[in-house]
C-alpha cells in the first residue's frame, strides 16, 4: 500500500477496529518523512486488560479483512497481550496495556513523527 488513498482506507479502517471495542487514547503517527522508520504509519492504542487487547487484534483484523481482503502480515504479542503488534508492511499496529504503553513511550521515542491524536468516536478527514 503505498498510495495516499490506500493508506487513508487501511488507517481509518484500523480505528475502527479500535473503537468498535472501545480501544482507547488513539494515536496515529505519521513516519515518511523519518529516514530510519521501520513502516510508514505506526497507530497506538490501548487496552485496559489483556482480554480488550487480544478484542482488539481481533476487532481491528476482521474490519480490515471484511473491507479490504488484507490480512496482516505478521501478529505477534497474543500470547501475554501486554503489547501486540499487527503489522500490515507499511502500516503497523501497537496495541498496548496502558502500562507498558507508558514504560516503552514510543510517541517519545520517534519523536520527529506528526502525531495525530483520534478523539474516540471521531473519524479520520
Amino acid at each position: 500500500m503505498t498510495r495516499k488513498n490506500n493508506y487513508d482506507e487501511l488507517l481509518a479502517l484500523i480505528i475502527d477496529g479500535i473503537e468498535n471495542v472501545k480501544g482507547e487514547n488513539i494515536t496515529i503517527m505519521d513516519l515518511r518523512h523519518i529516514d530510519s522508520r521501520s513502516a510508514d504509519y505506526y497507530i497506538i492504542c490501548d487496552g485496559n486488560s489483556n482480554t480488550q487487547v487480544n478484542a482488539i487484534a481481533g476487532s481491528i483484523q476482521r474490519t480490515v479483512s471484511k473491507q479490504t481482503s488484507d490480512k496482516p502480515w505478521h501478529v505477534e504479542g497474543t500470547e501475554l497481550s501486554n503489547w501486540v503488534l499487527m503489522d500490515y508492511v507499511n502500516v503497523v499496529v501497537h496495541i498496548f496495556q496502558k502500562e507498558t504503553r507508558e514504560f516503552y513511550n514510543l510517541e517519545d521515542l520517534w519523536g520527529d513523527a506528526e502525531i495525530t491524536t483520534i478523539k474516540t468516536d471521531q473519524t479520520i478527514n
